[in-house]
């Protein structure tokens, strides 16, 4: 299982203009898929986000692979952080998930040649990815619906026919029904952040009117001072699940834990293993999303599962925009993690364009079945790769904005990070 070629692809991909604190995402989103090309034929796939500074990391990467075992992780890990830590530092791919560092840099470059290991390895012996990981504990991972505050269309393209627009409650619980009738979710989580609180408290309100039975979680993307935080919180009072990252920082979201009666979670102030000492210490958070894209893998995850269950934290998973050979390690990691408290995030739903042969990845009944396949259980298109690199290469979107997208529509704009 040597490592013969290491091919490292860019891809854009259709998004719908969805709202955050950030702004609005781009027509195309952006992600890089790599393949780990083994001697023998087997191919192990993985994919991380698509930004150019990220990108130019792991093509630096990728030839000094060559001739590694796919079973030797650890020569591989030795060999990402050589270049990486002697190469000149860059922005965070996720800017909304802390400051960017060397080791936090080192981890996101790791993690899709981990998974590509992984997939692999699997391949190999014919075993899903979730064995290598301890093996499945559930058949299905449950999944929220995300549900996010949206235009109809972005202007000069066609409209969005499936979910429209959504930016008033009305429209966030039509959007809510769609999704619940079309893949059975039984946990929905909203994007906040986009609007003053109240009218988000009061998207809250029509979403538990719609669904009394289901639990609502609200996102806000740290865009409320503390005080504003501890409101909300009294306001949703018995009516959220988890307030996720209502106020930047551990201190500040430690202020609003010593109010709030809900759990708070986050994926935005413990991002990171030096970060969760204080976050403890401080008991600012109750949920931790854990994301395999910059936490460093599957088998780091894992290792943070357990922290959290020592301390007592709920654990979740954290969804950027993805393709699907990042669903299906999301699912495989999920599957074989017994800590496991609430639904995780995902925004498959939302995904129009993918590189995968349809068939392995399902949602039924609010979950996604483990694929049944060895390793991934997904297989790459070649065509659908090679159309959405040429898209990429069109496009000319290097770099995520949604702040600089809105502001060609909305000059004036400016996140509310902590204000409002």
């Amino acid at each position: 299982m040597i490592i013969r070629d290491v091919l490292v692809t860019p891809v854009a991909f259709r998004d719908p203009p969805l709202l955050n604190v950030a702004g609005v995402h781009q027509p195309y989103a952006l992600r890089t898929i790599v393949q780990l090309v083994c001697a023998d034929g087997v191919v192990g796939l993985g994919e991380t986000y698509g930004d150019d500074t990220l990108l130019a990391r792991l093509e630096r990467i990728a030839p000094t692979l060559v001739g590694l075992s796919v079973f030797d992780v650890n020569a591989i890990r030795g060999k990402v952080e050589t270049v990486v830590t002697g190469a000149p530092g860059g922005q965070d791919p996720d800017r909304l998930t802390g400051a960017p560092s060397t080791a936090r840099a080192v981890l996101q470059a790791y993690s899709p040649f981990e998974v590509a290991c992984l997939d692999a390895q699997g391949k190999a012996l014919g075993v899903p990815v979730s064995d290598l990981l301890g093996g499945a504990v559930r058949e299905s991972v449950p999944f929220a619906a995300y549900l996010f505050y949206k235009w109809a269309g972005h202007p000069d393209f066609e409209p969005d026919e499936t979910y429209g627009e959504a930016l008033d409650p009305a429209g966030v619980v039509a959007q809510a029904r769609t999704m619940v009738d079309t893949y059975g979710f039984a946990s929905l989580k909203l994007k906040g952040g986009v609007f003053p609180p109240e009218q988000e408290i009061a998207a809250i309100r029509a979403l538990r009117e719609a669904f009394p039975d289901l639990p609502l979680r609200l996102d806000p993307n740290a865009a409320w001072t503390v005080a504003t935080s501890v409101k909300v919180a009294e306001e949703l009072d018995g009516v959220l699940e988890y307030l996720e990252d209502p106020t930047p920082t551990i201190p500040g979201m430690a202020e609003v834990a010593r109010e709030a009666t809900m759990p708070l979670a986050t994926n935005m102030c413990v991002v990171a293993f030096d970060h969760l000492p204080e976050g403890v210490a401080r008991k600012a958070i109750g949920v931790l999303l854990c994301d395999h894209h910059y936490w460093g893998g599957l088998r780091m995850c894992q290792t943070l599962a357990t922290i959290c269950q020592t301390f007592g934290i709920g654990l979740s998973m954290h969804s950027n925009t993805h393709l699907g050979i990042s669903l299906a390690a999301m699912v495989h990691l999920a599957a074989a993690t017994p800590y496991l408290s609430y639904a995780c995030d995902t925004h498959y739903p939302w995904t129009l364009d993918d590189v995968v042969r349809p068939g392995a990845l399902r949602i039924v009944d609010g979950g996604v079945p483990v694929p049944a396949g060895p390793g991934l259980g997904v297989e790459l298109d070649p065509d659908a790769l090679a159309r959405l690199h040429e898209q990429y290469l069109r496009c000319g979107i290097r770099r995520r904005d949604d702040g600089g997208y809105l502001r060609t529509f909305r000059p004036e704009f400016q996140p509310p990070r902590g204000t409002w």
